[in-house]
């Protein structure tokens, strides 16, 4: 990157929020208003990578770089930091948790690297935690505003990390229909006794943090693997549609069986594809 690339969407940024002559919407913005379109830009990088969209990639990637320089600007008026005190602080970050590159340690692969930087992570968490009067957590630091499932994630990987984890997916899977059934038993309950709401939404909570740790041990993403059926599922019913709009139909003019029969022949046609 040239300096004077950055300097300019630095110097962009301050213009927008200059009192004086700058954009009314960018002036009004706080932390906390600016924080949703974070993550909204997080998200759009992450699904042009997914539709292996480079052009969109490079675009998306400016957005999320310009709520960086947001951030920072904000950040500069109330005298907190600056965006080269973030450059810093993330290129400290780098070189310290790649001691294998930077400092001449011995080389390590991928899996032995991810340990390492678990391992160097619990340590800055702990000396942080030295002037604090509550116990260190091995769940410390882990933000609220990460999404349920990937927060799940993360929660149990911290967990396994002092040896709270199941050793086998069998147990996971017998945990999965415990759950199950125990949620079952409150949708019995509802249909018989009346609303319990608090109690199935408990339940179906619990069944989604073991679909979690199923995901987990199987090395898989869970938001990554929603999204992909998310993806499918919109592709498929897409074509229920169009195929009925060839026929001068619409969905809501089928019965549920016949839908489904044109979803099994568009399902059949995908996986000749």
């Amino acid at each position: 990157m040239k300096a004077e690339n950055i300097s300019h969407l630095l110097n962009i940024m301050a213009r927008l929020r200059n009192p004086e002559g700058g954009c009314a919407w960018d002036l009004q913005q706080t932390f906390d208003s600016i924080a949703p379109y974070t993550i909204e830009e997080a998200y759009e990088v992450a699904d042009a990578i997914e539709k292996k969209d480079m052009d969109g990639l490079k675009d998306e990637l400016g957005d999320l770089l310009l709520q960086v320089v947001f951030h920072a600007q904000m950040a500069k008026e109330k005298g907190y930091f600056d965006f080269n005190d973030v450059v810093d602080a993330i290129s400290d970050k780098m070189v310290r948790r790649h001691p294998h590159v930077f400092s001449g340690e011995e080389q390590r692969d991928a899996e032995a690297q991810s340990n390492a930087w678990e391992t160097q992570k619990a340590q800055e968490r702990a000396a942080k935690n030295q002037h604090q009067d509550t116990p260190l957590s091995a769940l410390d630091d882990l933000t609220h505003g990460l999404p349920a499932l990937m927060r799940a994630v993360k929660l149990q990987k911290r967990a396994a990390r002092v040896g709270f984890d199941w050793p086998e997916i069998s147990q996971v899977l017998d945990k999965l229909q415990e759950e199950l059934g125990e949620l079952s038993e409150e949708i019995v309950t509802r249909s018989q006794n009346g609303a319990n709401e608090d109690r199935i939404l408990d339940e179906f909570g619990d069944v989604l943090f073991v679909y979690a740790n199923l995901a987990r041990h199987l090395n898989i993403d869970p938001e990554a693997a929603l999204r992909s059926t998310n993806w499918k599922f919109e592709r498929r019913f897409r074509a229920i549609e169009q195929y009925l709009w060839s026929k001068g139909r619409r969905p809501e003019d089928c019965s549920l069986a016949e839908l489904d029969q044109i979803w099994n022949t568009v399902k059949a046609e995908e996986h000749k594809a």
